[in-house]
């Protein structure tokens, strides 16, 4: 390695997002003999891998992953990984290890095991396409950039389908107002119209498009790669949603420099340990309750509570509070499900408002009432 360059044989891995720092996490294994690739699918314990070839670029191979097997779903081998590949075994080629992860999206499944679900390793962007042909839910919204954040990635909301609507310039400014400090691009991908914007904005890096069924994905996709890869269903008439079109989570080559991971319609989008996400998607909210008078204010009914001054005065909505809080519920919930002693904190804390809410109603109807025997 010269002067940080990324050495001669894992040159055209540059295309998928190789760098020194990868070569630095790859030395290890180099000196077992094994090739560094990219996850590009994952089936049913097999995964498609980019891999160098010398002189002629890159290649791809078909290698088991029973090697990197594990019952921890946070450390399953996914698209977006990179690996060390043993090309040559007797079974066939073979995932020997996973490279340390930059980022990873994960979400929470509905398993009573309180499981995560990665949906994608090591992405720069995340690219949160909702369709403006339908309504815009912005609390779905909030939840995905809240993952976004809390991934390491840095997201960009999508405002997919305009020319189905005659003014899609309000529902970006709303779309703003639920994501701070996000760009939000409106795009028609029948049109063209802002296409190049995205194609520009995803050049160079990792991205991964996230979205429900019927969000136009796959039709993105299409328009981003110029040519039609990813197979593209109408919505359903009766109720505007799409059917899942795409099945995998597949890591594509950009024209333009770059790799994107197309992924299924998500139905489900639970929060997973997402403090940090939360924090920054409700940076707005998180800044007003810095101006409380009290340092562990409710925001319910304390004097001198800069949250509540903002809902009198309009500048903060009611439903943008109600989805913070939301949220906060859910995601303590879910910690609480995986880490017993937080678990313990919120029973008592539950049991607290539960006698507090006896003595007020007590109190309410005139100091409680006696027996009679």
């Amino acid at each position: 390695m010269t002067n940080g360059s990324v050495p001669q044989p894992f040159t055209a891995l540059t295309a998928y997002g190789w760098d020194s720092a990868h070569d630095i996490d790859f030395a290890v294994h180099a000196e077992r003999g094994l090739t560094p690739g990219r996850i590009v699918r994952v089936d049913r314990g097999l995964c498609d891998v980019v891999l160098p070839d010398g002189e002629h670029g890159l290649k791809a191979v078909r290698a088991d992953t029973e090697d990197v097997f594990t019952r921890d779903p946070l450390r399953i081998a996914c698209t977006g990984d990179w690996v060390a590949v043993d090309e040559a075994p007797a079974g066939g080629p073979a995932v020997r290890a996973l490279l340390p992860r930059r980022t990873t999206f994960v979400r929470s499944t509905s398993s009573k095991r309180s499981e995560g679900q990665v949906l994608a390793a090591n992405v720069d962007l995340a690219v949160i396409a909702v369709s403006i042909a339908a309504e815009l839910d912005l609390g779905r919204l909030e939840r995905f950039v809240s993952l976004a954040w809390t991934s390491g990635a840095q997201p960009l909301v999508v405002l997919t389908k305009a020319d189905l609507v005659d003014d899609p310039a309000p529902l970006a400014d709303d779309a703003r107002g639920a994501a701070p400090g996000v760009e939000v691009l409106v795009v028609s991908a029948a049109t063209g119209e802002g296409v190049p914007e995205v194609a520009q904005a995803l050049g160079g890096i990792t991205s991964v498009l996230l979205g429900q069924s019927g969000a136009g994905k796959s039709t993105l996709t299409n328009a981003l790669l110029g040519r039609e890869v990813q197979e593209v269903q109408a919505i359903r008439d009766s109720d505007g949603k799409g059917r899942h079109t795409t099945t995998t989570r597949d890591l594509l080559p950009l024209p333009g420099g770059g790799v994107i991971i197309d992924t299924p319609g998500l139905r489900g989008v639970g929060l997973w340990d997402a403090d940090a996400g939360l924090t920054q998607t409700f940076s707005d909210i998180e800044a007003l309750a810095g101006a409380c008078r009290f340092h562990d204010c409710s925001h319910d009914s304390e004097p001198g509570c800069a949250v509540l001054a903002a809902l009198e005065d309009g500048t903060l909505t009611h439903r943008r509070l109600d989805s913070y809080r939301k949220l906060l519920r859910e995601n303590a919930w879910i910690a609480s499900r995986t880490d017993a002693r937080l678990r313990a904190e919120i029973r008592r804390e539950w049991k607290t408002r539960s006698a507090a809410g006896r003595e007020m109603y007590e109190r309410k109807r005139g100091g409680g009432h006696r027996k009679v025997y």
